[in-house]
């Protein structure tokens, strides 16, 4: 087995759209840090990604300081309403999806709303860790938004599925024109968009938590019949959080404490993991990723950049299917993330921050020089994309692209979900260890979808139309 041999990381931008991942570059020629870049790479996922995430979602950060060796893990994703205490959520309208060929219920509307982050953990990202000026910063998503962008092959399939969530009202006309679903190659556009992201450039995040957003959104909100309130937006704070490290042969990985538990996954894994044959490895790799309960959609994004001076920063982000509720005007939609069962945990109340299966990471060598940044879409899948794509580098000595493209299981319940590609061998063991194998016939989004940057290039998922740019 041919171990990954550790080297400098060159400076680069993954994304799941190629206009996403060419914002972030633009700011990284430019003398900007992988914060810069990142942020900026983000808001343009707002504007080419919105199958996946917006203004109106939430996300999670992971930054690497390289002079310090300090990770920083920042929490933006959304809080639970209700703190004003005056307005009571009434109910959220049911959609079916289908997945897998299941109709699967998902609940949206005004009551699926859950305070957003994602301007304000861009704007925190940036002032702990940016060099350029905001609205530098902000301008290539400005004017993606002023143009439009054109929808690749791999969102266009996820957008089918959605369908019923993102065409649903005002979302009809931006998804569907003309009563048609957008194709691969034609022109996502929001009108209002532009706008909007011009006044946060100016403006800054205040815009939407106390400023003139703030009440055209407690306005919207309410009358679709959910319950955010002006104390809700105004007491949002992005969270630092604990950092989560666990072994991986000679590297180390460090996250946030996700709901899936990816680092304690890694940290589950055999000790002689490298020295086992790939067979077996394919059966201690499906115990330890064993997922149980019903899989969902998962609407993500990521965003993973490394700088000329070898910080890192990697950024997840959603909206759930979003909840078809938009700002007027303005081109955004909210999350729809009260809507998505699986997230609801008894402990939520009013100001709460809700659980995610979000992971952003690095991993680092022994001597604690970077040697991948990543991160994944996937919902419960992120945590299987993730193992596999660095078992992939750090084990098989593979590059990122090839690494991140290769086929992978996943696990649930009895059942392994298998991409083509995989070894007969390790299938066979899978199945001699008792699980049901069910192979699928092409790479599919199901199984997540990885952006990353390292040692090993830089690499977006083919899975989600990503792709990898180094400076």
């Amino acid at each position: 087995m041919e171990l990954f041999q550790d080297g400098p990381v060159a400076a680069g931008v993954a994304a799941s759209h190629p206009a996403t991942a060419e914002a972030g570059l633009r700011i990284l020629r430019a003398g900007g840090t992988a914060a810069d870049a990142a942020v900026a790479a983000v808001l343009a996922t707002c504007v080419a990604e919105t199958v996946y995430t917006g203004l109106g979602g939430g996300g999670f950060a992971t930054w690497l300081d390289a002079a310090t060796g300090e990770v920083t893990c920042l929490d933006f994703f959304v809080s639970v309403p209700g703190t004003d205490g005056d307005r009571a959520a009434g109910p959220m309208t049911s959609v079916d999806v289908f997945f897998g060929g299941v109709p699967q219920v998902y609940a949206i509307g005004g009551a699926s709303i859950a305070v957003p982050g994602v301007p304000k953990g861009c704007a925190e990202l940036h002032s702990r860790w940016g060099r350029l000026p905001w609205h530098e910063v902000v301008r290539p998503a400005y004017e993606l938004a002023a143009e439009g962008v054109a929808l690749p092959a791999a969102h266009a399939l996820t957008l089918e599925p959605l369908a019923p969530a993102l065409a649903w009202g005002e979302g009809a006309a931006v998804y569907a024109p003309g009563g048609r679903l957008l194709r691969a190659g034609e022109r996502l556009f929001h009108p209002g968009l532009a706008n909007a992201l011009a006044a946060f450039a100016d403006q800054g995040p205040e815009l939407f938590y106390t400023g003139a957003y703030a009440g055209l959104t407690v306005d919207t909100v309410r009358a679709a019949g959910g319950s955010i309130g002006p104390e809700d937006l105004a007491s949002y704070r992005v969270l630092e959080t604990p950092v989560d490290e666990a072994p991986l042969a000679s590297w180390r990985v460090l996250a946030r404490h996700d709901l899936n538990r990816t680092v304690d996954t890694i940290a589950a894994l055999p000790a002689g993991l490298p020295e086992l044959p790939r067979p077996d490895r394919a059966v201690a790799l499906a115990a330890a990723l064993r997922d149980r309960g019903r899989q969902k959609i998962g609407d993500t994004t990521n965003v993973s950049v490394v700088d000329a001076d070898g910080n890192a920063c990697v950024v997840t982000t959603t909206m759930g299917l979003g909840a078809g509720v938009w700002l007027p005007g303005l081109g955004i939609n909210f999350n729809s993330m009260l809507g998505e069962g699986e997230l609801l945990t008894d402990d939520l109340a009013p100001g709460r921050r809700m659980s995610s299966n979000m992971c952003p990471l690095v991993v680092r060598d022994q001597s604690g020089n970077l040697v991948v940044a990543a991160g994944s879409a996937g919902a419960s899948r992120i945590r299987t994309a993730l193992v596999h794509t660095l078992l992939g580098v750090l084990l098989d000595g593979l590059d990122l692209p090839s690494a991140t493209a290769r086929a992978r299981f996943h696990v649930v319940d009895d059942t392994a979900h298998a991409e083509p590609g995989i070894p007969r061998d390790e299938l066979a063991a899978l199945a001699a260890a008792g699980w049901h194998v069910k192979q699928w016939p092409a790479l599919n989004h199901y199984f997540g979808g990885v952006t990353a940057v390292g040692a090993g290039g830089a690499a977006g998922d083919p899975r989600r139309g990503g792709v990898g740019l180094l400076l």
